[in-house]
């Protein structure tokens, strides 16, 4: 499966854009702020109906316009999909596949998986624990619409115990059978989703590893652990002994909304120690890791979106990195970079299909 051909209208600086792409290797050149990354960030939303950075759909539509659309034809032997995402102010983004429209995009997201890898990923490794749920998240969505399903469920119930703890705090009453409505619903989605993201670290754990190793030549030692209140306990076991809590600061105190990644290196903690060459290719680790899991769970390889990896990465690893990339059996595959010649380079020692692309202020020429 890959995607054959890309068409934007009214999509961040593109007025329309229409590219026949490699289902191998697809690199875009040119200046930053020309528009290298929306074409990414455009092939991020039509697999998983959201931006990458979490930006509100309104702020994906042009300057003056009021709604944008995105076209894609995916391809493989059997067939051609042509998926079509829609969104105008005012009204909710819709996805059709061949012409029918997706009543729940929750049916939609994991057809066609997708892991992109991005600068401001670092926040990934640096930043709190709502980035790497986010990335628990966006993975366990597009293999389990189980999983997805079931975080929205709960993220829905948190957010009303939330609230019902604000509100008795504010009228100074307390309704206990209300809020154990409220418990109870919650008990079986916080369960599966412990249960699903641990089992995903435990398949994440070792190909992380051994990636990382190939990108850095094995000059350190990383790891991965999953942190969780249910651990412990389920969170019926564990939510009566936190109720005091949860008064007293207005919120939930303990369940899945918590749960972390924490991550090492040389037995220490990332965020503190690691220099930035290293906090590179540890998230390059985690992204392509994740690209492992998610290739081993759906049986296609997903699209790969790589922008502007190589910057702040040593000569060294950026050789082991593109040896990785291009000596694995990794599908359609997509590179940014400010530095054609660097991308000629890569493209010296690739022996199979591919397009070079050149972009300059919302304009795509091929060649």
């Amino acid at each position: 499966m890959f995607l054959a051909q890309l068409k934007l209208s009214q999509f961040k600086n593109y007025e329309y854009l229409s590219m026949s792409l490699s289902p191998r290797l697809n690199c875009l050149t040119g200046l930053n702020g020309m528009g290298k990354t929306n074409v990414l960030d455009a092939i991020h939303f039509l697999c998983l109906c959201k931006n990458h950075t979490g930006l509100n759909d309104r702020q994906l539509v042009r300057h003056d316009e009021h709604f944008f659309r995105i076209e894609g034809h995916f391809r493989s032997e059997e067939q051609t999909q042509k998926i079509v995402a829609k969104f105008q102010a005012g009204q909710r983004k819709e996805i059709e596949r061949n012409g029918s429209l997706y009543e729940r995009l929750t049916d939609y997201i994991g057809q066609f998986p997708v892991v992109m890898i991005a600068p401001d990923d670092v926040s990934l490794v640096q930043e709190g624990s709502e980035d790497r749920r986010r990335f628990l998240d966006s993975t366990l969505s597009q293999i389990s619409p189980d999983y997805l399903q079931n975080l929205l469920v709960y993220n829905a119930l948190l957010k009303q115990r939330n609230a019902l703890l604000k509100r008795f705090a504010e009228h100074r009453n307390f309704d206990q059978v209300l809020l154990e409505s409220i418990d109870h619903q919650m008990f079986r989605p916080a369960q599966i989703l412990f249960e699903q993201r641990a089992a995903f670290v435990t398949t994440f754990r070792p190909l992380f590893r051994e990636i990382y190793a190939a990108i850095s030549d094995s000059r350190e030692e990383v790891d991965v652990q999953y942190d969780s209140d249910l651990k412990e306990g389920t969170l019926e076991q564990l939510l009566p002994a936190a109720l005091e809590k949860d008064r007293i600061l207005q919120r939930s105190t303990l369940g899945p909304h918590r749960d972390d990644l924490d991550l090492y290196m040389d037995g220490k903690l990332v965020k503190k120690f690691a220099s930035q060459g290293q906090l590179k290719s540890f998230l390059l680790a985690m992204r392509l890791a994740q690209y492992e899991v998610l290739r081993q769970a759906k049986g296609v390889a997903p699209i790969l979106l790589l922008d502007d990896i190589f910057d702040k990465l040593d000569v060294r690893r950026v050789r082991h990195l593109v040896g990785l990339l291009l000596g694995r059996d990794f599908g359609q595959i997509f590179i940014t970079d400010t530095q054609r010649n660097r991308i000629e380079e890569i493209i010296s020692s690739f022996s199979e299909d591919y397009k070079l692309f050149e972009v300059e202020d919302g304009n795509v020429t091929e060649g």
